[in-house]
């Protein structure tokens, strides 16, 4: 989950980060097991998670390396050239996705927080892959309204209330065979009992894209639950 779009929009309640977890509804020796028997990632993905938690508020919306992987693996396996991220945060599932793409490919990512949007970019400038990442702060809306037809994979991973929305904001834009991925859409497992906004939201959101006949979709338990479409 990102900050983005609509500034003001709810999320979850802030809280000390001795008292933050993670979100995953993977338990938590089998993820690591399963990181343990993935590809090894640049060095550069272990400093950006050492600062986040060391210094942004709210780490743990921090997408983790599997979901990461899976970003950047999905991403090459699609020979992607033009992508688009709704929710910069630090810039790690911006990194994994751009170090995806395919030469002369480019990731436009948009946030509303400059602090966090900094992070990212320090940590982008430290690999060869992070010239593809191009940064636009400001509401998630107005940027996605100037992206151009055709793209090849999008992810959203914004403020929850704001979904919908960007949904159909990028479906239309995406390619044929194109691959849109939506993160947090099993919300910690509230969507079994939602009380908060955003838990609504998300269930609203689930519906929305289940009915939508123009993608095929399978919702993943990777992590806090990762949505995969693709374009019809």
């Amino acid at each position: 989950m990102s900050g983005v779009g609509l500034p003001g929009a709810p999320g979850r309640a802030h809280t000390s980060k001795e008292e933050l977890t993670v979100l995953t509804l993977v338990d938590r020796a089998i993820e690591q097991y399963a990181v343990e028997h993935s590809a090894d990632l640049d060095p550069v993905y272990e400093r950006l998670r050492e600062v986040t938690w060391s210094s942004a508020e709210c780490p743990q919306m921090q997408v983790g390396p599997l979901e990461g992987r899976l970003l950047c693996l999905l991403a090459r396996m699609i020979g992607a050239k033009r992508a688009v991220e709704v929710g910069t945060f630090t810039g790690y599932s911006s990194l994994s996705i751009a170090e995806g793409l395919a030469d002369g490919g480019t990731l436009v990512t948009c946030d509303i927080d400059p602090v966090t949007t900094q992070i990212a970019k320090e940590h982008w400038g430290q690999v060869p892959w992070g010239e593809k990442i191009e940064s636009r702060l400001g509401p998630a809306a107005e940027t996605l309204e100037d992206i151009e037809p055709g793209l090849d994979l999008a992810f959203i991973d914004a403020d929850k209330v704001n979904y919908i929305a960007y949904w159909e904001l990028l479906v239309p834009r995406m390619r044929s065979g194109g691959v849109l991925l939506v993160d947090n859409v099993l919300w910690s497992g509230t969507v079994l009992d939602p009380q908060e906004e955003s838990a609504h939201a998300i269930v609203a959101f689930n519906k929305h894209a289940r009915s939508d006949e123009r993608v095929e979709a399978v919702m993943l338990t990777v992590r806090d639950g990762i949505l995969m479409a693709v374009k019809r």
